[in-house]
């Protein structure tokens, strides 16, 4: 049986990578190439992503893989984070660098754009939760401000459609991205036009929407005579990095839910329908999309993003590795303090413990002292508010949940997986910690045809990984710690 090989992007909020991919009949090897620093960069009082230094790593990353792989990658494929876009001039070229998600001038926006068009409307429309700086509501800021590159605009292209049309000269939106946007609506399966009008934008700025598999072109002469590889397909894979996740999420049946952690936590089900009702309305839940013809239906919930910002923030004392941390968290006494991880001060603030405490004091709780006590905090914040979100769930979703996996980086985190376990009282399989990746590669295995299904995918992930089960423990301090927390909620 043939080896296939195969190259995937995975580019994260804080970091990106190259990843080789071998499969070999039923089985994945992944391979890490490179991996590279990624964050927003302040300019001028913005946050935006630099996208030229990123577009250097995915070309060094293809030299790398020349230099390295004795045989070339068939095929290549990129995923991102969602939401953010850049914009492109009718000759082509970039208008500046797109901004970051966590820039400031989506404040308060959302509240001015439901002046033309309902909240209830927009959901009805697009079945997507309310994040202020969903693509919807971060074009409606530059309508706003009249940001003055708008009227040049020819093409919206988000992120890894902008690279893939650095690497092809093609502009198309890949479906599991372009679901981020607000813009799309899932029953009609097609942009929006209502919510283009209430823009003043023309949807022509949008493009054709592809399936996840869809072979976009081949890598652009320049591109192949600067790195040396030839001209290989690129792939629009799962392009949105948790629809890459899921579909790598080791499941068989129907009565599981999952949570891609990370900087972000990610919470849902996967549904071949998307659910838009007044109930998922209320709890603000997304629907996107997924790989074959699948719906995620999730919750945003801000992550490891919180304790991500305290460890930076001891930095200047000490470096703590993230294990030290997790560690630390044991030793600190249960539940003295608890946040709501989603509230809008955890967003980007210059301090996060003060961030914290401040939370804590607004509350009437006692807040954290040491950092053992803040990660502790941090951590079982999180996990009741998976424990919040699988209540939703279970209240918009008509089949039965008692299996949680937990994908992505986060599922090395031994304590979180086991708190959720304990605070939602059910079992929880976590890994592959390589979710995306695996999820990027074998979407475009199914592009190439080596790979016939959704269903096969998740069958090599079994066969090719191994998942550590966290059963649930000392459940009842766990309820007791719940209802503390949905007081937080209100």
């Amino acid at each position: 049986m043939a080896q296939h090989v195969l190259l995937a992007f995975d580019l994260g909020a804080e970091s990106g990578r190259a990843v080789l991919g071998t499969l070999d009949g039923k089985r994945l090897d992944v391979r890490e190439l490179t991996r590279f620093p990624n964050g927003m960069v302040g300019l001028l009082g913005h946050l935006h992503w630099n996208v030229v230094q990123l577009f250097q790593e995915v070309k060094q990353g293809l030299r790398t893989c020349v230099a390295e792989v004795a045989a070339e990658p068939e095929s290549v494929g990129l995923d991102t984070w969602g939401v953010d876009f850049g914009l492109l001039a009718p000759d082509g070229s970039l208008l500046g660098l797109p901004y970051g998600y966590r820039d400031a001038r989506t404040n308060g926006v959302m509240d001015e754009f439901f002046q033309r068009v309902p909240r209830r409307r927009v959901y009805e429309l697009t079945g997507i939760q309310f994040i202020q700086f969903n693509s919807l509501f971060q074009l409606f800021a530059m309508v706003r401000d009249r940001f003055p590159l708008l009227p040049l605009v020819s093409d919206v292209l988000f992120m890894p459609d902008l690279f893939n049309y650095l690497l092809t000269g093609v502009k198309k939106n890949e479906f599991t991205i372009a679901t981020t946007s607000q813009l799309y609506n899932p029953v009609s399966r097609d942009w929006e036009e209502e919510l283009f009008s209430a823009l003043g934008i023309s949807r022509a700025v949008m493009q054709e929407i592809v399936a996840p598999g869809t072979v976009i072109g081949t890598l652009d002469s320049e591109v192949r005579r600067e790195t040396g590889i030839g001209a290989i397909p690129v792939i629009a894979t799962a392009s949105h990095d948790t629809a890459a996740a899921v579909a790598a999420a080791p499941a068989e049946g129907d009565g599981w839910a999952y949570i891609s952690s990370g900087t972000w936590s990610l919470m849902g089900v996967e549904s071949p329908v998307p659910i838009i009702t007044d109930e998922s309305l209320e709890c603000n839940f997304t629907n996107e999309g997924g790989v074959g013809n699948t719906f995620r239906v999730l919750k945003n919930i801000m992550g490891l993003w919180l304790l991500r910002q305290c460890r930076e923030a001891w930095a200047s004392d000490r470096l703590y590795s993230y294990s030290e941390l997790s560690e630390m968290a044991l030793s600190a006494p249960p539940f003295k303090a608890l946040v709501g991880p989603d509230d809008g001060s955890f967003l980007n603030p210059p301090d996060m413990p003060e961030a914290i405490r401040s939370f804590c004091r607004r509350a009437g709780h006692p807040a954290p002292e040491t950092p053992a006590e803040f990660v502790r905090c941090v951590l079982e914040s999180l996990a009741l508010k998976y424990r919040l979100v699988l209540d939703q769930l279970r209240r918009i979703y008509p089949r039965p949940i008692d299996t949680i996996h937990i994908i992505g980086g986060g599922s090395r985190n031994e304590v979180l997986c086991q708190f959720t376990a304990n605070a939602t009282g059910v079992e929880v399989l976590a890994g592959p910690v390589e979710a995306t990746a695996i999820g990027n590669l074998l979407v475009q295995a199914l592009g190439l045809g080596h790979v016939s299904s959704l269903a096969e995918i998740r069958d090599i992930v079994r066969q090719s990984s191994s998942v550590v089960r966290y059963e649930p423990e000392r459940t009842a301090d766990w309820d007791r710690a719940y209802e503390r927390f949905r007081e937080l909620q209100a």
